[in-house]
């Protein structure tokens, strides 16, 4: 059996010359590369970014790659098409690349540059470089949760893992009547990655349970976009939907009313409004910021809101609050539903419209 140093120096005899041109590369652009969980990297974000990260869409797989070919030829030749976000060549043990990586730039026309200028670029002769758009996996599916966790419960038990987590929804399980599985949409495929790897670690364990924890499947998630709709319905949820019902609620008593139902409804909890007139505009409009917390929720919703009073008498910060709950009921009806429908698809059942007309009379929104 080999000891460590002998294994090191076995790695340091492999590729020595290219080993030297990327270190000889490094300490002449101060270039920083960050070598974690089997890959290298640069970037994510790379030095002077400001702003959030790139959009999805904008990353692309890189194949075919020589294994003795570092990030002190392929970080240039990638940077002539576009601003790199990230670059991440995935690595061996030994020192040498596995034969591809993944190139993120800071927009969607940087990776369609790179594949219409660099797919089938001759990196060496007979070796011809494979790029097109990376298959970013953003979504978990965590199956055997017992029937008592709530939305909230959930949250909490997956506040370890960063911010990275965007959306969480809570579904009967398709495998058994007496647990529950949760659909997790993350910000990026990375973050879904490293939370893949961390509840992995955990030996798969989540509020208490055993759990199995995979990669959302299309079948899957096909299987549970058609437990929710009806027989002869597309898209609209059925009558018995949490949206449903705060659509009764709505149409009855008013966009309030409707928010704090379905908050009940996913057991996030009452809204808390704060809400500060910031000047008026011309014909009566008032310019309003406000901020809700709804405490399951992992994060407070502000921002700022235009409304219009028609009645003498109207109070402002009241009417504001109503707009607002509109506003709000079209996202949380978008966060519930879009882990299982693509964007746009609840617009063809009139859904989204839905809560966008659900002020009450009186008040107009802009």
């Amino acid at each position: 059996m080999q000891s460590k140093r002998e294994c090191e120096l076995w790695c340091e005899s492999v590729n020595p010359e290219n080993k030297a041109a990327l270190e000889a590369w490094v300490r002449e652009t101060g270039i920083r590369l960050v070598q974690v969980n089997g890959q290298r990297k640069y970037g994510g974000p790379p030095p002077g970014w400001v702003g959030s990260p790139p959009p999805p869409g904008s990353e692309v797989f890189i194949g075919r790659l020589p294994q003795d070919v570092y990030e002190h030829q392929l970080i240039p030749l990638f940077q002539r098409v576009g601003r790199l976000y990230e670059f991440r060549l995935m690595m061996t043990f030994s020192g040498l690349n596995r034969g591809f990586a993944y190139a993120r730039y800071s927009s969607r026309r940087g990776a369609q540059a790179a594949i219409a200028t660099l797919h089938n670029h001759p990196l060496r002769p007979s070796c011809p470089l494979l790029v097109c758009l990376s298959t970013e996996k953003c979504e978990l599916s965590v199956d055997g949760l017992p029937l008592a966790v709530t939305r909230r419960a959930l949250l909490l038990a997956l506040q370890p893992l960063g911010p990275g987590l965007q959306e969480a929804l809570l579904l009967p399980s398709p495998g058994t009547a007496l647990a529950q599985i949760a659909l997790l949409k993350f910000s990026s495929h990375r973050a879904a990655a490293m939370a893949k790897k961390a509840l992995m670690e955990g030996q798969s364990r989540l509020c208490g349970e055993q759990v199995a924890v995979e990669w959302l499947k299309p079948d899957l998630k096909q299987r549970l976009r058609q437990h929710l709709v009806g027989p002869s319905q597309r898209c609209l949820q059925p009558e018995g939907s949490r949206l449903a019902l705060a659509r009764d609620k709505l149409q009855s008593h008013g966009a309030r009313a409707a928010l704090q139902l379905l908050c009940q409804r996913m057991k996030l909890g009452s809204p808390v409004f704060l809400t500060k007139c910031l000047g008026t505009g011309p014909a009566g409009w008032y310019h309003f910021w406000y901020q809700v917390v709804i405490p399951g929720h992992p994060a407070p919703f502000s921002g700022l809101i235009w409304v219009v009073l028609n009645l003498d008498g109207q109070n402002g910060h009241e009417v504001a609050k109503d707009a607002v709950s509109a506003r709000l009921l079209e996202t949380l009806s978008e966060s519930e539903a879009s882990l299982l429908w693509p964007a746009g698809a609840l617009n063809e059942s009139g859904a989204s419209l839905l809560w966008s007309a659900g002020v009450e009379a009186g008040t107009l929104v802009k």
